[in-house]
């Protein structure tokens, strides 16, 4: 694979929730049209890595830089600018209820577009299209399964054509067979559209079946950043566990009890 030039540069991140560190000096490199799983126990620091490098959570120190731009201290216009250019598919869809899927499409085009009410509705159709939905344009969420509102969500990620998308969880809740019909249209639309991804997953199967590069965490650190043919053979005891599935050891019981009235005083 032939990658371009660094699009997201992540450096010494730390984030903290009371005394429990989440984010422990993280350092991340994504790729210009790559796909970047990252992978991780429930409460590894993942999903809150992912907030920091969209903007939605600020770190207590370190930096993120996409595109060259700080994301936390570039001025207004820039980071309007900047979000342009990315997408993100919440874990659950995040869709609004009271919309149906097209509006819910043209929720970003209303935002940052000055379309008019007729093109951002054909643009809705394509995006919908584009995922297998567009006879779904007037259903309420409500109305659809859980693997068509995984779709209708990436379909809002892509309202804008972003060059960056970032997806939370997209397997979480669905079945084997339509998790894999997700992942197969996640790498035909970044074949299709040259997006670079990044994905936050704890499922092995989806993981190992899209990424061009796996960042396993592990207590606010990665363990392993690499290709999923290294990551596959990697002997490290811990990462071990992960991939074979072993509940971790790592920690005694008086340390278990300690973490455990840390998160009670967060």
């Amino acid at each position: 694979m032939n990658l371009g030039e660094a699009t997201i540069e992540v450096t010494a991140l730390r984030k903290s929730y009371g005394s429990h560190p989440v984010l422990d000096g993280i350092d991340l490199t994504v790729r210009k049209g790559e796909t970047l799983v990252i992978l991780g126990w429930s409460g590894s620091g993942k999903s809150t890595l992912l907030r920091c490098m969209i903007g939605l959570e600020r770190p207590d120190a370190g930096t993120v830089k996409i595109r060259d731009i700080d994301v936390f201290h570039a001025d207004a216009p820039t980071l309007v600018a900047l979000r342009r250019q990315m997408g993100m598919a919440f874990q659950g869809g995040a869709l609004f209820g009271s919309m149906t899927v097209a509006e819910n499409i043209e929720v970003p085009l209303r935002e940052f577009t000055r379309l008019a009410p007729t093109t951002r509705r054909i643009v809705a159709r394509i995006k919908l299209w584009m995922v297998g939905l567009e006879d779904a344009m007037d259903r309420r969420p409500s109305e659809l399964s859980g693997g068509m509102r995984k779709r209708a969500a990436l379909a809002r990620a892509l309202a804008l054509d972003p060059e960056i998308l970032f997806f939370d969880e997209p397997s979480a809740g669905l079945d084997p067979v339509t998790a894999a019909g997700l992942d197969r249209l996640l790498l035909k639309l970044k074949d299709a559209f040259g997006v670079t991804l990044v994905v936050v997953t704890h499922e092995l199967d989806s993981a190992f079946a899209i990424a061009d590069r796996l960042a396993l965490m592990h207590e606010g650190r990665f363990l392993i950043v690499d290709t999923p043919e290294v990551v596959r053979k990697c002997q490290d005891p811990v990462v071990r566990g992960f991939l074979d599935r072993r509940p971790s050891e790592t920690l005694d019981g008086a340390a278990r009890f300690r973490r455990f009235i840390d998160d009670l005083e967060v």
